[in-house]
């Protein structure tokens, strides 16, 4: 918290100029937070599985909120919620809990298939939201789950913690002030080496623990992982793509899902500009990242990295060697191509902000939902880049499943 807070502070003396909301304008959530010291938000949490509860962890640790409720319909994940916030009442049924006059917002921890139904009741009932990202199973829920929250007058949030990491808002800071020259590409890659299978304690039971696994609740790799990076790359180019195009396939995990286990997708902007995001679930090395690549240098957000296309020389007597070492070899005579291959660079480039950042924005981004409920108040474009990377992430998958080019439908622009 106390980190946090240093951050907030040092983040309001930039306010102060103006130069933060141009750039990152939902931080106008925090415009009052010194003011609301002595508020209280009555928070309950719809889904306490293993996210819904690493989001409870910051929330019961905010002086500014109570904990009024949970609502799950799988008792074991309520068990547990229970041993963060005990005594808290429970509900099975979210329309039961959205009922309570004592209730002013929610967070919706739940599976994918199941926000939209749950965000419209919970917006209908008069609640401010947050709801975890991707938006919902299908295009046409997003929208309407888009053009609900627009037409009402409550607060609403969605989970792209990267739009409050430090390290992201110092990268994009860099990315758009031209430091590293004209941007060309951002390429987006999510490596890990696991099933993705979570162990259930009945057969029965496969489909609701399992649900990531399947497509009639999932998108799979597009809106579990996706969502997050093409947030990013919609983020620094500042547009939306026009054309979508990709590949994807079961490759490995041949255990009875359904969803891809491995994809590649290519989104095209206006300017030609590409991003590209490859994922699969059977090999670790390359991990995940975001990189952004300009004429004059690549920033690298998710490792906290930036690197110059020509870092400053060696120190005097490195080059010493390195001038010995060239003319000991150059006077062998060895057959060799007659170019240079393009091998990856060894540039170890500089931080961002450090070696070790202290929090990925999730603290921050549930601290703003809490200062904007108190407000009351919409933070700007916020939803937007929900909304667009959610949309995005679902027709990259039917570019895959319907094998050819899409172009952004018309009818799911938004202003």
């Amino acid at each position: 918290m106390k980190s946090r807070r240093q951050f907030l502070n040092e983040l309001s003396l930039v306010a102060g100029s103006g130069i933060l909301l141009t750039a990152f304008p939902w931080f106008s959530a925090f415009g009052d937070s010194d003011k609301t010291q002595k508020e209280k938000v009555r928070l309950a949490m719809i889904g306490t599985g293993s996210r819904g509860r690493y989001l409870l962890g910051f929330l019961k640790n905010n002086p500014k909120v109570n904990i009024a409720a949970f609502c799950d319909n799988y008792e074991p994940s309520l068990n547990e919620a229970l041993k963060l916030v005990p005594n808290t009442p429970v509900y099975h049924d979210h329309r039961k809990l959205l009922e309570l006059k004592n209730i002013d917002c929610v967070v919706i921890a739940t599976p994918l298939h199941t926000h939209a139904t749950i965000v419209l009741d919970a917006l209908a009932a008069g609640k401010h939201v947050f709801c975890e990202k991707a938006f919902a199973l299908t295009e046409n829920d997003c929208l309407e789950m888009y053009n609900a929250y627009k037409q009402g007058k409550q607060v609403m949030f969605v989970g792209h913690q990267r739009m409050f990491d430090p390290r992201y808002l110092k990268a994009m800071e860099m990315a758009k002030s031209g430091v590293i020259g004209q941007i060309q590409k951002i390429n987006t890659f999510w490596y890990r080496n696991d099933n993705w299978k979570r162990p259930v304690p009945s057969p029965a039971l496969e489909r609701k623990i399992n649900w990531r696994l399947y497509r009639e609740y999932s998108a799979g790799l597009m809106t579990e992982l996706a969502s997050h990076q093409i947030q990013v790359g919609n983020w620094v180019t500042g547009k939306i793509p026009e054309t979508i195009m990709g590949s994807g396939a079961l490759t490995f995990w041949k255990d009875g899902r359904d969803v891809y286990d491995n994809v590649s997708v290519i989104y095209t902007y206006s300017d030609g500009v590409k991003m590209t995001f490859d994922s699969m679930i059977a090999n670790k090395f390359c991990g995940m990242e975001e990189q952004i690549l300009g004429t004059k240098g690549t920033i690298a957000p998710e490792k906290g990295c930036f690197y110059f296309e020509n870092p400053a020389p060696a120190p005097g007597i490195l080059q010493l060697i390195n001038d010995i070492e060239k003319n000991i070899f150059n006077s062998i005579p060895i057959a060799g191509p007659s170019w240079v291959p393009e091998t990856a660079g060894k540039n170890e480039g500089e931080y961002l902000l450090g070696k070790h950042p202290e929090h990925d924005g999730s603290g921050l981004l549930l601290e703003a939902y809490v200062e904007s409920v108190i407000s009351g108040k919409k933070v700007p474009n916020l939803m937007e880049q929900g909304y667009y990377s959610s949309v995005l992430s679902l027709l990259g998958l039917r570019a895959m499943e319907e094998n050819r080019i899409i172009k952004f439908p018309a009818n799911l622009k938004i202003d």
